[in-house]
C-alpha cells in the first residue's frame, strides 16, 4: 500500500493533469469558436443567412411593423424560437449576426461545464473534446441556426437529467418549443428513466406555460402549426429520401429536378413519385419512432438499466428524427451531438461503449460541412462528385440509426432482471460528480 506521502503525491498529480486539460479545453472552446464565428461572417456561401436575412427580418417584421410569427401568423417553428431571435436584437440589425454568435457561444460554454464540472478535476473530459472535434468538422452551421440554441440546452439537460431530473425534463421541454426535435430525447427519458414521473411533470408545466402564453398574446391559432407547416412540405434537397431523385435528375430521368420553394425558403427536389414519398414520410417517421418507442419500453420492462438504456434510446430517436424524414437541413448533423456526449460520458459507469457511434458521427460532420456551405452550390448544379459526397452522409445516417436499433434489439432479448428498488444506474452519475 503506498505511503501517505505518496497517495498525497499521486492526487495532486492528478489533479494538476485535470486542471491542465481542462485549460486546454477552455482554449481549445474559444479557438473553436472564433474560427467557426469567423467562417460565419466571411466564409464562403453565406452560412449564416438565416439569421442575418431570416431571422432578422422575422423579429423587425414584429418589431417595426407589430405583427409577429408564430403569434399572429403561422410559423415553421414552435413559440420559443422567438426569445432567442429577439435576444439577437438587443444591439439593433447591424450586429444581429455578432450579437447571435456570441449568444450561442454563451450557451456552448454553459453546457460546456455541465460536461466537464466546475472543481478540479475536469469530468468527461473525452467526450468534452470529441465534441469541440465535431464542432470544427461540423462547420459554420453548428452556430448559424436556431438549432444552435438547443443543441447545448439538450446537452446540459442530458448531463443533469439523471441527477435532477425534473431541471432536465423542464429544459428538454424547453428546447421542443424551441424546435422540436429535442422532443425525442424527452421521449426517450420517459421511456428509460425510473424518475420519469418527475421530467413528465416538469415538461407538463413548462408546456402549459408556454401554450397559456401564447393564448394570452392572441396566438393560440399559430401553437400549433409548427406541426402542420412540416406536413406540407415537399422533399428537401439533403435529406435521405431525396438522394433517388437527385440522382435522376443528374441522369435526366423521371422529370427530375432541383427548385427553390419561395414559400418555405428552402431547395427542394421534384419528380415523378416525388409527391407520393413526400406524403408517406410524416407517416413513417411516426411509424419508426412508435417501434423504437417499443423497443425501449421492453428493454425497460427487461429491466435493462437507465445507464445501458437512455443514450441508446435518445440516439436512436434522434437518427430517425434525422434520417427518416423528407427535411434534411444540414444543421440536423448537430443535433446528434447530443446522444453521443451522454453515451461518451457515460459508459464509464456501465453505458454501451460509443466508440462507433462517435467516429461514424465525425465522419458525418465533415461531410456535411462539405455539402454545405463549402459545395452547395454544386451540389444544387447535380455535381456528380458532391452527389457522392452526399449520398455516403445519407448512408452513414442510416448506418447510425440501424446500429442504435440493433443495439436496442440485444436489450430487449436480454434475460429480465428483477429490480432491488435502488436505481444504481442512475446513481452512478451522481456519485462520480460527488467525488469531483
Amino acid at each position: 500500500m503506498p505511503a501517505p506521502a505518496d497517495r498525497l503525491a499521486r492526487f495532486r498529480h492528478l489533479a494538476t493533469t485535470a486542471a491542465g486539460s481542462a485549460v486546454s479545453l477552455w482554449i481549445a472552446f474559444a479557438v473553436v469558436h472564433l474560427w467557426l464565428g469567423f467562417l460565419n461572417l466571411y466564409g464562403p456561401g453565406l452560412p449564416m443567412g438565416d439569421v442575418t436575412l431570416v431571422y432578422l427580418f422575422w423579429v423587425e417584421r414584429g418589431v417595426l411593423g407589430a405583427e409577429w410569427v408564430g403569434i399572429d401568423t403561422s410559423w415553421v417553428y414552435p413559440l420559443l424560437a422567438l426569445a432567442p431571435m429577439l435576444a439577437a436584437y438587443v444591439f439593433g440589425p447591424d450586429l444581429y449576426g455578432t450579437t447571435w454568435l456570441t449568444l450561442v457561444m454563451m450557451l456552448n460554454a454553459i453546457a460546456l461545464v455541465s460536461i466537464i464540472g466546475v472543481q478540479e478535476r475536469a469530468r468527461r473530459a473525452g467526450a468534452a473534446w470529441w465534441w469541440m472535434l465535431f464542432l470544427v468538422l461540423v462547420g459554420p452551421i453548428a452556430l448559424g441556426r436556431i438549432d444552435a440554441i438547443t443543441v447545448p440546452v439538450a446537452l446540459v439537460a442530458v448531463m443533469l437529467i439523471a441527477d435532477h431530473p425534473k431541471w432536465g425534463g423542464a429544459l428538454l421541454a424547453i428546447g421542443a418549443w424551441i424546435k422540436v426535435w429535442p422532443a425525442g430525447l424527452l421521449l426517450a427519458a420517459l421511456v428509460a428513466l425510473r424518475a420519469r414521473g418527475a421530467v413528465l411533470a416538469a415538461a407538463v408545466a413548462v408546456s402549459m406555460l408556454v401554450v397559456a402564453t401564447g393564448i394570452a398574446l392572441g396566438g393560440a391559432s399559430a401553437l400549433l402549426t409548427p406541426i402542420t407547416e412540416q406536413t406540407g412540405r415537399g422533399l428537401q434537397v439533403e435529406s435521405p429520401v431525396s438522394t433517388v431523385w437527385l440522382w435522376a435528375a443528374a441522369a435526366g430521368e423521371w422529370a427530375a429536378s432541383v427548385y427553390y420553394d419561395q414559400g418555405i425558403l428552402t431547395w427542394q427536389v421534384v419528380g415523378d413519385g416525388s409527391q407520393l414519398a413526400a406524403d408517406l414520410m410524416t407517416p413513417l417517421l411516426a411509424l419508426v419512432v412508435l417501434v423504437i418507442v417499443s423497443l425501449g419500453i421492453v428493454a425497460a420492462r427487461r429491466g435493462v438499466d437507465e445507464v445501458e438504456l437512455l443514450p441508446v434510446l435518445s440516439l436512436a430517436l434522434v437518427m430517425a428524427l434525422i434520417t427518416v424524414n423528407k427535411v434534411g437541413s444540414p444543421q440536423f448533423a448537430t443535433w446528434i451531438a447530443v446522444p453521443v456526449v451522454l453515451g461518451l460520458a457515460w459508459q464509464a459507469w456501465g453505458g454501451p461503449s460509443f466508440r462507433v457511434p462517435a467516429v461514424l458521427a465525425l465522419v458525418i460532420a465533415g461531410l456535411t460541412q462539405l455539402v454545405y456551405p463549402v459545395y452547395y452550390g454544386a451540389l444544387l448544379a447535380l455535381d456528380p462528385r458532391m452527389l457522392v459526397v452526399l449520398s455516403a452522409r445519407n448512408l452513414l445516417y442510416v448506418a447510425l440509426l440501424s446500429w442504435a436499433v440493433w443495439h436496442l434489439i440485444a436489450l430487449c432479448s436480454r434475460p429480465r432482471v428483477v429490480s432491488s428498488g435502488v436505481a444504481a444506474g442512475a446513481a452512478a452519475p451522481a456519485s462520480e460528480g460527488a467525488s469531483s
